[in-house]
């Protein structure tokens, strides 16, 4: 107290200061910050989550759309082979080029697993 120049410019004297209890209450200032800190991250947690659901269903989405495009091919192969469009030797070409696509990946998946 004395210090601080508390008894500057007065007509007293401190000659001694008594403190019998001290009560330190909680800060509320810190409290509020936490709280809101804490709402924070629960907002950013559920935008993450709602980020990662529209993937996931963009995803499938996507792989269904793929699947019809898929199942479209054997009618386009089947309406080529009836206008002329497509020869046998045209469909076995195609039907050595998948083969050697099925086994290309079969090769680069067990590389992958032995990396």
């Amino acid at each position: 107290m004395l210090g601080k120049g508390l008894d500057a410019q007065t007509a007293f004297e401190i000659l001694s200061i008594d403190i019998a209890d001290i009560t330190i209450g909680e800060n509320i200032g810190a409290r509020l910050r936490a709280d809101q800190a804490e709402s924070d991250m629960r907002v950013a947690r559920a935008k993450a989550e709602e980020r990662r659901a529209m993937a996931v269903a963009e995803e499938q989405e996507n792989q269904a759309k793929v699947r019809l495009a898929e199942a479209e091919v054997p009618h386009a192969i089947a309406e080529a082979f009836k206008s002329g469009n497509l020869g046998i030797m045209d469909y076995q070409k195609i039907q050595n080029i998948k083969a050697d696509t099925n086994m290309r990946d079969s090769i680069s998946k067990d590389d992958k697993k032995d990396g």
